[in-house]
Protein backbone atom coordinates (compact mmCIF):
# COMPACT_ATOMS: atom_id res chain seq x y z
CA UNK A 1 0.00 0.00 0.00
CA UNK A 2 3.16 2.27 -0.13
CA UNK A 3 2.28 3.26 3.91
CA UNK A 4 4.90 5.09 5.78
CA UNK A 5 4.81 6.28 8.79
CA UNK A 6 6.71 9.67 9.39
CA UNK A 7 7.13 10.81 12.98
CA UNK A 8 9.26 12.97 14.55
CA UNK A 9 12.44 12.32 16.05
CA UNK A 10 11.41 13.51 19.45
CA UNK A 11 8.21 11.55 19.52
CA UNK A 12 11.09 8.19 18.79
CA UNK A 13 12.91 9.63 21.71
CA UNK A 14 10.19 9.54 24.31
CA UNK A 15 8.61 6.29 22.86
CA UNK A 16 12.10 4.58 23.29
CA UNK A 17 12.82 6.49 26.70
CA UNK A 18 9.34 5.08 27.97
CA UNK A 19 10.15 1.38 26.43
CA UNK A 20 13.52 1.63 28.48
CA UNK A 21 11.88 3.01 31.40
CA UNK A 22 9.33 0.09 31.82
CA UNK A 23 11.43 -2.26 30.98
CA UNK A 24 11.54 -5.68 31.63
CA UNK A 25 7.64 -4.50 31.49
CA UNK A 26 6.68 -3.93 28.36
CA UNK A 27 5.73 -0.57 28.27
CA UNK A 28 2.48 1.09 25.92
CA UNK A 29 0.72 4.40 24.86
CA UNK A 30 -0.75 6.63 22.10
CA UNK A 31 0.26 9.42 19.68
CA UNK A 32 -3.36 11.68 18.84
CA UNK A 33 -3.15 13.30 15.55
CA UNK A 34 -5.53 15.43 13.58
CA UNK A 35 -8.67 13.09 12.17
CA UNK A 36 -8.24 13.03 8.49
CA UNK A 37 -4.61 13.04 8.68
CA UNK A 38 -1.66 10.92 9.31
CA UNK A 39 0.64 13.19 11.34
CA UNK A 40 1.20 11.98 14.81
CA UNK A 41 1.30 14.96 16.96
CA UNK A 42 0.47 14.65 20.70
CA UNK A 43 2.50 11.55 22.82
CA UNK A 44 0.13 9.81 25.62
CA UNK A 45 1.93 7.44 27.33
CA UNK A 46 -0.25 4.34 28.86
CA UNK A 47 0.05 2.18 31.89
CA UNK A 48 0.38 -1.34 31.04
CA UNK A 49 -2.24 -2.69 33.30
CA UNK A 50 -1.22 -5.82 32.60
CA UNK A 51 2.18 -4.96 34.13
CA UNK A 52 3.67 -7.99 32.29
CA UNK A 53 6.78 -8.47 30.75
CA UNK A 54 5.46 -10.66 27.73
CA UNK A 55 2.31 -8.41 26.47
CA UNK A 56 0.29 -4.95 27.38
CA UNK A 57 -3.09 -3.89 28.60
CA UNK A 58 -4.34 -0.69 28.13
CA UNK A 59 -6.26 -0.30 31.49
CA UNK A 60 -9.97 -0.20 30.48
CA UNK A 61 -10.40 3.37 31.76
CA UNK A 62 -7.73 5.00 31.02
CA UNK A 63 -8.34 3.97 27.31
CA UNK A 64 -12.09 5.47 27.74
CA UNK A 65 -10.87 8.77 28.84
CA UNK A 66 -8.29 8.70 26.01
CA UNK A 67 -11.02 7.59 23.25
CA UNK A 68 -13.60 10.97 24.75
CA UNK A 69 -10.31 13.20 24.99
CA UNK A 70 -9.37 12.38 21.42
CA UNK A 71 -13.05 13.02 20.50
CA UNK A 72 -12.89 15.75 21.96
CA UNK A 73 -10.07 17.02 20.18
CA UNK A 74 -11.20 15.69 16.72
CA UNK A 75 -7.92 13.30 17.39
CA UNK A 76 -7.80 9.80 15.96
CA UNK A 77 -4.53 7.31 17.19
CA UNK A 78 -2.16 8.22 14.54
CA UNK A 79 0.19 5.34 16.49
CA UNK A 80 -0.23 3.05 19.00
CA UNK A 81 3.30 1.80 20.59
CA UNK A 82 4.39 -1.00 22.73
CA UNK A 83 7.43 -2.65 23.71
CA UNK A 84 9.16 -6.33 23.33
CA UNK A 85 11.74 -6.75 26.01
CA UNK A 86 13.05 -9.99 25.03
CA UNK A 87 11.91 -10.66 21.44
CA UNK A 88 12.64 -9.01 18.58
CA UNK A 89 9.93 -6.15 17.50
CA UNK A 90 7.84 -7.73 15.71
CA UNK A 91 3.78 -8.34 16.37
CA UNK A 92 2.74 -11.47 18.44
CA UNK A 93 -0.60 -13.23 18.19
CA UNK A 94 -1.57 -11.50 21.01
CA UNK A 95 -0.73 -8.32 19.62
CA UNK A 96 -2.31 -9.11 15.79
CA UNK A 97 -5.52 -10.30 17.83
CA UNK A 98 -5.67 -6.65 20.38
CA UNK A 99 -5.07 -4.36 17.35
CA UNK A 100 -8.55 -3.33 16.68
CA UNK A 101 -7.72 0.50 14.34
CA UNK A 102 -6.81 -0.99 10.90
CA UNK A 103 -5.75 3.19 10.03
CA UNK A 104 -2.99 2.96 13.18
CA UNK A 105 0.48 2.61 12.92
CA UNK A 106 1.37 -0.42 15.04
CA UNK A 107 5.26 0.54 16.75
CA UNK A 108 6.88 -1.64 18.39
CA UNK A 109 10.16 -1.07 19.93
CA UNK A 110 12.63 -3.97 21.08
CA UNK A 111 14.75 -3.35 24.42
CA UNK A 112 15.99 -6.82 24.20
CA UNK A 113 19.57 -5.12 23.67
CA UNK A 114 20.57 -2.51 26.64
CA UNK A 115 22.85 -0.79 24.38
CA UNK A 116 20.63 -0.63 21.09
CA UNK A 117 16.75 -0.55 20.14
CA UNK A 118 14.72 -1.63 17.25
CA UNK A 119 11.85 0.66 15.97
CA UNK A 120 9.57 -0.79 13.69
CA UNK A 121 5.57 0.03 12.37
CA UNK A 122 3.55 -2.40 11.28
CA UNK A 123 0.00 -1.97 9.90
CA UNK A 124 -2.52 -5.24 10.87
CA UNK A 125 -5.75 -5.09 9.25
CA UNK A 126 -7.96 -8.23 9.68
CA UNK A 127 -5.04 -10.27 11.39
CA UNK A 128 -2.45 -9.59 8.32
CA UNK A 129 0.65 -8.09 9.54
CA UNK A 130 2.39 -5.52 6.87
CA UNK A 131 5.92 -4.03 7.61
CA UNK A 132 6.02 -0.07 6.25
CA UNK A 133 8.98 2.17 6.06
CA UNK A 134 9.83 4.62 9.18
CA UNK A 135 10.85 7.97 8.21
CA UNK A 136 12.02 9.88 10.93
CA UNK A 137 11.83 13.76 10.55
CA UNK A 138 13.54 16.85 12.30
Amino acid sequence: MGDVLRIRRELVDEIVAHARRDHPDEACGVIAGPEGSDSPERYIPMLNAARSPTFYEFDSGDLLKLYREMDANDEVPVVIYHSHTATDAYPSRTDVSYASEPDAHYVLVSTKDPDSHQFRSYRIVDGEITEEPVEIIG
